[in-house]
């Protein structure tokens, strides 16, 4: 198990398995963190900062629903194990789930890829959805549990992907 999984497991196991999809701004207000959510043209989905004992995280909220889920979880994943990093903008591009997002060309954006997939789809839950979802192909169960974990397809499947469920889409 990485250290990414480690620590979102350590948040996900404090959570309710009724509270699905799991709330990333919930538990980033648990971790002391003030959300903020505005529109820009930049193609920064969002950005981490940490000043005078405060830590914002700002969410572009011009994305989709479920990107901003995923930008916040992936920025709680900097948050967790990225302690020295007191500022980090994210590019729209940079936490894009693919097979060279857990390339370790860049770490930390590995790291929190693999953070935010396991935040969002905790292993046990996503276990549980696979046993109990009928399907007939990987990308069919990838879309039931993308639904059901509110995470886009790639994502989904990339967190497959790391879980062993699925070996290739």
């Amino acid at each position: 198990m990485s250290r990414a999984d480690v620590a979102a497991r350590a948040i996900t196991d404090q959570l309710d398995p009724a509270d699905l999809p799991v709330d990333p701004e919930k538990v980033a207000r648990e971790l002391g963190a003030i959300v903020v959510q505005q529109g820009n043209d930049t193609g920064v989905s969002g950005m981490l900062l940490r000043r005078d004992g405060q830590i914002i995280l700002g969410l572009n909220s011009d994305r989709p629903p479920v990107a901003r889920r995923l930008t916040l979880a992936h920025l709680i994943g900097h948050l967790q194990l990225h302690r020295r990093r007191d500022l980090l903008l994210d590019t729209i591009d940079r936490h894009r789930y693919s097979k060279l997002s857990s390339m370790p060309l860049d770490r930390e954006e590995a790291e929190a890829n693999r953070f935010a997939a396991a935040l969002l789809a905790p292993e046990n839950l996503v276990r549980k959805a696979v046993a109990e979802a009928e399907f007939g192909t990987a990308a069919e169960l990838v879309e039931i549990l993308a639904d059901r974990f509110e995470m886009s397809r790639a994502a989904m499947g990339y967190r497959l992907m790391t879980l062993g469920v699925v070996m290739d889409l």
